[in-house]
């Protein structure tokens, strides 16, 4: 197995934690988003994945992008610690909150979009920074209160799920960009639990071989 990846990617790191909590060996291939362009814009990997984004996950000749596609399939495909709990009903919620931080917090502050808002809008680092804590701050509010309810020493009860993977990652995130996280101490405590975890450790970005 091959996963082709950046360390400081937030999607890949997602798929890096999966990967060892399930005890799945894989290789890591790295896929630099600054060099040369962006080597996700080269031919050969634009023509494994045509978003030109990282992750993409390649199972012998089956190949896959979009982290939580990728986690839903390892989780359906190997053995290991289960990433979801059995009851339907959890599950749905922890989807939910997994979503609700991959689909609605992360894609406002990844690359492409700091990006587009720099060369193309003429956005500069003040008003960057702005936009980032304003979508940032406003999506962990929303996580806070939900995890109020559902939280036991992770983000549902006492089991690691792809929720914590979501979680852990985006909180990685913050910090790099300097949000103030001080008014979310309920995912403080769950993220600072799981980076306890040899699995959460062992895919932390400074951890990766190509981490600079």
């Amino acid at each position: 197995m091959k996963l082709y990846g950046y360390w400081r990617s937030t999607a890949a790191y997602r798929v890096r934690i999966a990967l060892f909590l399930k005890e799945i060996e894989f290789d890591s291939i790295s896929v630099h988003l600054v060099n040369n362009g962006g080597e996700q814009h080269l031919p050969d990997y634009s023509q494994l994945n045509p978003t030109h984004l990282v992750p993409t996950l390649v199972d012998g000749d089956f190949h896959l992008n979009q982290s939580l596609a990728i986690i839903d399939y390892l989780e359906s495909s190997y053995k290991g610690a289960s990433l979801y709990p059995s009851c339907l009903k959890a599950r749905a919620k922890v989807q939910a909150l997994a979503l609700d931080i991959a689909c609605e917090i992360h894609p406002l502050n990844n690359l492409r979009v700091q990006q587009y808002l720099a060369n193309q809008l003429a956005v500069d680092n003040i008003a960057k920074q702005q936009w980032v804590e304003h979508w940032m701050s406003k999506g962990f509010a929303a996580i806070e209160a939900q995890l109020q309810q559902s939280a036991g020493a992770f983000c549902f009860a006492d089991q690691v799920t792809v929720a914590d993977i979501c979680l852990v990652a985006q909180v990685y995130n913050a910090h790099r960009f300097n949000v103030d996280m001080s008014a979310f101490p309920t995912i403080n405590r769950i993220v600072a639990h799981c980076n306890t975890l040899p699995a959460f450790i062992q895919a932390l970005p400074e951890n990766q071989p190509d981490a600079q």
